[in-house]
């Protein structure tokens, strides 16, 4: 058993609540921009003032509307500014938010609209509305559908005069730390999702948090632009943190423009998740080597690393910094400026990043200060920030909680951002919880400064029949590293050996395909049992075997046609594989990888 702790730096008053953010920021910095809105490709400004307004009357509307104080209200949109107007709007007027992937099937929005009892739900497009009616006589207690692009929010808003100008004053005051906030519904990879109840204080502890991660957060002219989505906690709380803190706040629901929206908003820091970080380095190394510039970016990258590591060392040498110092003109500053020019950290978290990333991007001038956490630890349970990084691990204990490791390796986590439970679910919170610890699930190491590595997770660790433990994150980390893979799954539990599927990135073929002489176009089914497709997906396998012991290594991978996404139901909303649903989809393709 090993345990670690951090003392608390900073208390949350017992009184506290999430809309005081927004009306003490008005108060004190009326004019200064609060959020900037993507209205076609321009940023409009929205100050701290007009804000609150907007959130008072969208708040009074609801009231006006029936909404009373402790009521579950959806929302089921694309991140985008109305979704953070719809959650700052529903906690002043009492009411618990109730967020739902805008990529959720009818079943899925049926469940969480009606174990969370829901009221009303706020849905962007036409097809999010059709897609709730659908299932509406299964959620007995819904009564209003407000839909963004049809100018329901306005319409709303334009009803707060209904309601006694005193409503919000006495809303406020059925608020505390202790109440519920949020339920946010898990994304459900190991069976039907459940409601984890995110009380205020939990949120406001994790955005007290924030500036200690990133000073950006509380800075003069920090900002940040959100893509991931809000309905994943993670989004969740960069939000509340920039509310909080007075950083400037941006959406992008579309990902296929973020280059440019990251160019023309020019956040100061950025949050992702580790698929994010792989996408952009892969994307920027295949593209070097497509033009010819292979040899200078592969030199760069290991100078990189190399000055990376050297940091944690005593730092560089002259040698070793004049080459960086020139390859930061070659490559590096070309790089940052793909993110908009103005990061100088970043934040990951949602699965472990992997050293090799942390070194690659640190070197170029972007520090990825990575977490670890869960939906039901508010986000994070362990944190790193520039003055306490250690590269390859997620951290420490967050401020006033503890990390603990068990006799089986599992980490477990006390602390103010642990949720109290889920919603109608007793029996699941008492299987989770220990004594006042949360039982995460995940396997992990602890070192004696208290950093934490995660090793695995449980209900993922593969047993061959030859009774090997072989945990699929480290293998599929280096595998997913190569430019020409898009996923990975390994598998092997009570097999005789270690297999993988591997799918293709079909962004990064056809620039592969044209430095190859081919045509770019070559569909991906022709390019499975490809001689030089093989030879470019084993060395990935190799690279990925070299880090594990020949008992834990893939001796066998199969190329597949497809890609896995959110769409196709592989993935969840935040990237995560679903490995239940690929290994019942896929079960023959596992089957040919023993049969062979």
């Amino acid at each position: 058993m090993q345990e670690y702790s951090i003392p608390a730096t900073f208390e949350i008053p017992p009184s506290a609540a999430l809309p005081d953010a927004v009306t003490s920021n008005a108060a004190a910095h009326p004019n200064r921009v609060a959020l900037s809105r993507n209205a076609g490709g321009t940023w409009m400004p929205v100050t701290s003032r007009e804000f609150a307004d907007q959130v008072a009357r969208l708040a009074r509307g609801m009231i006006a509307a029936g909404v009373q104080a402790g009521d579950r209200v959806g929302i089921l949109s694309r991140t985008r500014y109305e979704w953070t107007l719809a959650d700052y709007a529903v906690w002043t007027a009492g009411g618990v938010g109730v967020p739902i992937y805008e990529t959720s099937s009818a079943e899925q929005a049926q469940w969480i609209l009606s174990d969370s009892g829901a009221v009303a739900v706020v849905v962007e497009t036409p097809v999010h509305e059709a897609l709730v009616e659908s299932v509406r006589a299964d959620v007995p207690g819904l009564r209003d559908v407000w839909q963004i692009e049809s100018g329901d929010l306005d319409t709303l808003a334009a009803r707060a005069d209904e309601a006694p100008a005193t409503v919000l004053d006495e809303r406020r005051a059925t608020l505390s730390t202790e109440s519920l906030a949020t339920i946010i519904y898990t994304s459900g990879t190991t069976g039907r999702p459940k409601g984890c109840e995110l009380t205020h204080g939990n949120l406001l502890y994790v955005a007290e948090l924030a500036p200690a991660v990133i000073p950006a957060m509380s800075a003069e002219g920090g900002s940040s632009l959100l893509f991931l989505p809000l309905a994943h906690v993670f989004a969740r709380i960069i939000e509340v943190g920039c509310i909080q803190n007075g950083a400037r706040l941006g959406h992008t629901g579309d990902l296929a423009s973020l280059l440019a929206d990251l160019g023309t908003f020019q956040p100061t820091f950025l949050v992702a998740v580790p698929r994010v970080f792989e996408k952009v380095y892969n994307g920027a190394r295949q593209k070097a080597h497509a033009a010819g510039k292979g040899a200078i970016f592969d030199r760069a990258e290991r100078v990189a690393v190399a000055w990376s590591k050297a940091q944690d060392t005593g730092g560089a040498g002259m040698g070793l910094n004049l080459q960086h110092k020139l390859f930061d003109a070659l490559v590096y500053g070309k790089l940052r400026a793909a993110m908009g020019g103005k990061v100088e950290y970043a934040l990951s978290g949602g699965a472990p990043l992997g050293e090799r990333l942390g070194h690659f991007f640190r070197g170029i001038g972007v520090t990825i200060l990575e977490g670890y956490g869960l939906t039901e630890t508010a986000g994070p349970a362990t944190v790193s920030g520039p003055e306490a990084l250690k590269v390859g691990t997620v951290g420490r204990a967050a401020p006033g909680s503890s990390v603990r490791i068990d006799d089986t390796g599992e980490i477990l986590v006390r602390g103010p951002q642990v949720f109290r439970g889920y919603w109608n679910n007793p029996a699941a919170t008492a299987e989770t919880m220990r004594d006042g610890w949360f039982a995460t699930g995940d396997i992990g190491v602890l070192d004696s400064e208290g950093y934490v590595t995660i090793t695995g997770r449980i209900k993922e660790i593969l047993v061959t029949s030859g009774g090997k433990n072989v945990s699929p994150a480290v293998l599929e980390d280096k595998i997913r590293a190569h430019p020409l893979v898009s996923q990975c799954i390994v598998v092997g539990d009570n097999r005789p050996y270690i297999g993988c599927l591997i799918t293709l990135d079909a962004e990064a073929l056809p620039a592969w395909l044209e430095a190859k002489g081919r045509p770019a176009d070559t569909p991906m089914h022709q390019l499975v049992d490809d001689p030089e497709v093989m030879a470019e997906v084993q060395a990935a396998v190799d690279a990925a075997n070299a880090s594990v012991s020949t008992a834990e290594s893939i001796r066998n991978f199969a190329v597949l046609p497809v890609e896995w996404t959110v769409e196709g139901g592989q993935l969840t909303p935040s990237l995560k594989l679903k490995r239940s649903v690929v290994m019942k989809e896929f079960a023959p393709e596992v089957e040919k990888i023993y049969a062979s």
